[in-house]
């Protein structure tokens, strides 16, 4: 029986190469989409669940609150994670991590900038699962100016993995002894480091300072132990220890703070849970968005509803042609459940042949989708065992559902009036098909202005003025290499022909806002809880604003005239508002000084002007309130204004000029103008998507939109014969045949208008400055899909009006 179902379904599906083809076609570049998108978000779902105890490992993060000032950071107080494990037996194992980043290694005579360093303790490699190709995972990190170092890193250095017990110079001058090579660590991770140190020689001691976050700690508890469990031992934590230090530096205990409205709090937050749901300060690397996967895989089920609707579409259509084998199979004898089976039959031989079409066109797509995405999926994933399980799996539930209809409509007709010809045909005559091709459109129209929307946003976000000047400033990074002779650097290089201004900055504000410093700052030498505000600091120099060409609303800029500059500040006018001060200037501002982690004294800082306030941090969010501090120690950046013309040459100079200061030391430059733009990285990536989906869905529907119109125009093959015979014109008999998909696109736009409507108004959400919506967004909407839906119809009508009405009536 299933083999002539088989070859039943063939002889259809070949007698209608034209309709079949659309129907493969359709939902072959739906079902490729779909499986692109399905390849992204396992992808984004597996993040971390290499670890063997991945389900066991929480990362502690910081949620404080003081007086309408917020902290959140992936950072906790470096004595948290030895207390867990010292006070509480559920804890199996804690570590703490201090990212290096960039770090400095010597190879040959020359040093390199590499990246993805950090200090971990000696637990490292009992939370985590890593492969050890050479050394004692136990051991490997138990002694001081020691270093492990991954594959690609070892083979960089050393052309071989073969190198424990070498040296590595870091840091310039530093030697340490590599006592292990781990394999690289998954991409599915939130961390790649290619050195790991010990956290000894970055923290010499273990100071009690619990009210400095800088570690990124991790718990593993024992099986069995859940997460609120753990959380209630991390709150007694935090009341044990860190109250009490909090007490002595505010005279106020951790209670009273609860009742004014303030908290520190200390949230567990699963490893497999970090690079979906976590985005906060100090992240190790940048992470992803679960919001992104809902909205692609939302998208991924549209674009395969699209493809199915057409096949429904076209399979309904065509009932009319099929009406009559039906009835004469009907009167032969055949069950209602062998036409069934036939029709249902016919629909997953289809799906499985654009599977396997599908499975080409992901294949093909898959390099630009890895682009668009910013992914590094494998094309062996597709092909794998497991992945075309799924496939299959999928293209069975799509080929039952797309052909059910078709199915159990076909195999109820009447024989007797099947026979007699009473059944009706005819595109205007099929409420369900107009229903579906309305909702192919609405989708598409959805995903129009979907994409216009985002990319208004994004261009108002490159074009908004920020408060400061980004255009044309060249941004020297490490250095800090330069050491004592940075402000000799700076004065040689403002010499150079072409270079206007130049800054040594701690900071700057078009980069990670992860990085920035965040101080607690006391309105008077008290220390009172009550007046003291979360700051977030910059460290710069007397050229700082001018070189920014940032603007100053009250006071004066940072003068190496005046050596009291060297305790001042110069505020926004956010913190200005905070402070609930009209004229700042003059005021002093007190920041706790800390002698081996307890507070001794306050120290004054005098406000000397105040800001504009400017763009320090993604447009996601408010200008929040921060301070600048004249004080260039520690600083790792310069920032040069320069003239745009001879770039080439005024870059060689400037190079030039760095190597006769600090000759072998790497020399690493970049524009501030695409700094900024990198902020938005993953928003330019979504608008791509965006954009590339909308075709998609597009094309999708016009392919079935195409074979609609075929088979009307075939319907009505006579009637526009006759028409040409009483003198109709072409135009005339176009837009007659245009008229009735004109109307349903008018109806899929008043329908999806308010949708689309509410979903990107629930997207910009997230920007704290962002565009409106406007009434030409949806006009402009509508009539590209009008457009795009009668180009797509005039194709074939235009060529249904020409046709000779002799061939069409000549059978009458």
């Amino acid at each position: 029986m299933l083999k002539n179902y088989l070859r039943t379904a063939l002889r259809n599906l070949w007698k209608n190469k034209a309709f079949s083809a659309i129907n493969i076609i359709g939902l072959a570049a739906g079902l490729a989409v779909c499986l692109l998108i399905v390849l992204y978000v396992v992808d984004e779902l597996n993040y971390d669940r290499y670890n063997v105890n991945a389900d066991r490992i929480y990362r502690l993060s910081t949620d404080i609150y003081f007086n309408n000032t917020q902290f959140s950071a992936a950072n906790s107080p470096k004595p948290m994670a030895p207390a867990l494990i010292k006070d509480y037996p559920q804890v199996e194992q804690v570590v703490r991590v201090k990212t290096e980043g960039n770090i400095l290694v010597k190879k040959g005579n020359e040093n390199i900038q590499d990246h993805r360093a950090a200090f971990v303790d000696s637990t490292f490699f009992k939370v985590f699962t890593t492969t050890m190709v050479e050394g004692d995972m136990s051991t490997a990190l138990n002694s001081p100016k020691t270093i492990v170092i991954d594959e690609t890193t070892a083979r960089k250095y050393f052309n071989t993995t073969a190198v424990a017990g070498r040296t590595l110079y870091v840091d310039n001058s530093t030697p340490c002894k590599i006592t292990g090579v781990i394999k690289d660590f998954p991409r599915q991770s939130h961390f790649h480091f290619h050195f790991l140190r010990p956290l000894t020689d970055a923290w010499q001691g273990d100071k009690d300072d619990w009210l400095s976050n800088n570690a990124v700690s991790y718990v593993l508890v024992r099986p069995g132990v859940s997460k609120a469990f753990m959380q209630s031992r991390v709150d007694q934590t935090v009341q044990t220890y860190l109250y009490k230090q909090l007490e002595a530096l505010l005279h106020t205990s951790g209670k009273d703070l609860e009742r004014q409205g303030n908290h520190f709090r200390y949230t567990l937050i699963p490893l497999t849970d970090i690079h979906l749901h976590s985005d906060l300060s100090y992240e190790i690397e940048a992470n992803g968005n679960i919001n992104y996967v809902y909205i692609f895989s939302v998208i991924a089920g549209l674009i395969l509803l699209i493809a199915c609707v057409n096949f429904m579409n076209l399979s309904t259509a065509r009932s009319a042609n099929r009406a009559k084998e039906v009835g004469i199979r009907k009167v032969a004898g055949s069950l209602r459940i062998n036409l069934i089976s036939q029709f249902l039959t016919e629909s997953v031989l289809l799906s499985f042949v654009s599977l396997l079409l599908a499975l080409g066109i992901a294949a093909l797509l898959l390099p630009m989708f890895n682009d668009l995405a910013g992914k590094q999926l494998q094309m062996t994933t597709l092909f794998s065992l497991g992945f075309l399980s799924m496939s299959l799996i999928l293209v069975l539930i799509v080929g039952i559902l797309a052909g059910s209809y078709p199915a159990f409509y076909l195999s109820s007709f009447q024989p007797i009036q099947v026979l007699k010809g009473k059944i009706a045909s005819g595109f205007k005559n099929s409420w369900l098909r107009s229903s579906l091709v309305v909702f192919q459109f609405s989708i598409s129209i959805v995903l129009i202005i979907g994409t216009i929307v985002i990319y208004n946003q994004l261009d108002y976000i490159h074009s908004r003025k920020t408060g400061f000047d980004r255009e044309q400033v060249l941004v020297l990074h490490q250095a800090d290499h330069l050491g004592n002779k940075i402000k000799t650097f700076r004065q040689e290089i403002v010499k150079v022909p072409g270079v206007n201004k130049a800054t040594i900055a701690g900071n700057l504000p078009t980069e990670d806002a992860g990085n920035f410093n965040q101080n607690g700052w006391f309105r008077d030498a008290s220390l009172d809880a009550k007046k003291v505000v979360i700051l977030t600091d910059f460290r710069v120099d007397e050229q700082y604003i001018p070189t920014l060409k940032m603007q100053m609303a009250q006071g004066r800029n940072f003068s190496q005239e005046f050596r009291s500059d060297s305790s001042a500040v110069i505020i926004n006018e956010a913190t200005a508002r905070l402070l609930g001060v009209k004229d700042p200037v003059g005021m002093f501002l007190y920041r706790p000084d800390y002698g081996e982690g307890r507070p001794e004294t306050a120290v004054p800082f005098h406000v000397v002007g105040v800001v504009k306030d400017f763009n320090f941090s993604s447009m996601h969010e408010k200008i929040s309130p921060m301070v600048m501090e004249y004080n260039v120690n520690w600083s790792s950046r310069i920032a040069l204004s320069v003239s745009p013309k001879n770039m080439t040459t005024l870059i060689s100079e400037i190079e030039r000029t760095w190597q006769s200061m600090a000759p072998g030391l790497p020399f690493s430059y970049s524009f501030m103008d695409n700094d900024f733009d990198n902020i938005y990285h993953a928003e330019q990536r979504t608008a791509k998507l965006f954009i590339t989906f909308a075709v998609f869905a597009i094309l999708i529907a016009c392919l079935g939109l195409f074979g609609l119109v075929t088979y009307a125009a075939e319907q009505r093959t006579k009637e526009i014969g006759i028409r040409k015979v009483l003198g109709a014109p072409v135009g005339g008999i176009v837009v007659l045949l245009s008229r009735d998909f004109a109307k349903l696109v008018l109806i899929a736009s008043l329908i999806s208008f308010p949708i689309a409507w509410w979903a990107m108004n629930q997207w910009l959400q997230s920007f704290a400055y962002r565009v409106g919506i406007g009434w030409w967004i949806f006009v402009l909407a509508g009539v590209i899909a009008m457009f795009i839906a009668l180009f797509t119809v005039s194709m074939q009508t235009i060529r249904a009006a020409l046709a000779n009405p002799v061939k069409s009536l000549k059978t009458e």
